[in-house]
């Protein structure tokens, strides 16, 4: 199926009808549509330049789309020992494993690394999580991180002005000691990228080491009292109120 629908006005293009259901990212299911995995009545597609209603048969695999529901977030405390992908091929346990099986089927918004732990955000909705990852909002991530090495302020000043790392550049990060230097020094670390292991990346660059991770902030998000292991929904209201014209059916 390469051609449009005759009425090229109506409709979504199809990644963004898959990544809305909760299925996968848009650029994941562009994926899936050149693997030959998506129909749409009853035609496989090769191009995802095709655009559907309500009314078109979409499936993914085989399987139908689930009906469009209402745009939902939650927030979740992850504890280490978790990888932040629907499956692992080595085996090791996933987030997706731990959430509570009522939920919905959900992506996450980012990821934290196996080692890291905080807070983590799910929705089933695509273009939400598009929304919340896209650099354009220009959300902050904070995290605090306990650090080994021979600590000394001045030394986090350059970051303020961005890094470039093994040829990686990275933007503005504002570091603030929480307790005195020592054996063990908590930091408060605040970005905007959280590129894939920034803040471990950039403490290694500065001469320590990492030795725990804890993320505690996503844009207006924060983790709160929320206890390790435990999932929270974002108040519909909260949502609109962060995302604006942006909230996804607005």
């Amino acid at each position: 199926m390469t051609g449009q629908k005759t009425d090229a006005a109506a409709g979504d293009r199809i990644a963004k009808v898959i990544a809305r259901a909760g299925i996968c990212s848009r650029r994941e299911a562009e994926k899936y549509i050149e693997q030959g995995r998506v129909t749409v009545n009853g035609e496989t597609l090769d191009t995802p330049g095709v655009k559907v209603t309500a009314s078109d048969d979409v499936r993914v695999d085989g399987e139908r789309l689930p009906s469009l529901e209402t745009a939902r977030l939650w927030l979740f405390n992850k504890p280490t020992g978790l990888i932040t992908t629907h499956k692992d091929e080595r085996g090791r346990p996933t987030v997706f494993d731990v959430l509570p099986k009522m939920l919905p089927r959900v992506i996450s918004v980012g990821r934290l690394d196996l080692n890291s732990e905080g807070l983590l955000l799910f929705t089933n909705d695509g273009g939400l999580a598009r929304e919340l990852e896209h650099p354009s909002r220009g959300w902050t991530r904070r995290y605090r991180a306990r650090v080994y090495g021979d600590v000394k302020e001045k030394m986090f000043e350059p970051l303020a002005r961005g890094a470039t790392v093994e040829g990686v550049k990275y933007g503005a990060i504002n570091v603030k000691l929480d307790n005195k230097p020592g054996v063990n020094t908590w930091l408060t670390v605040t970005l905007k990228e959280g590129k894939n292991r920034e803040v471990r990346k950039v403490m290694e660059h500065v001469g320590l080491k990492v030795s725990r991770l804890i993320r505690t902030a996503y844009g207006p998000f924060q983790i709160g009292n929320l206890k390790i292991g435990v999932t929270k929904e974002v108040p519909k209201k909260v949502l609109k109120e962060q995302l604006g014209a942006a909230f996804p059916g607005s």
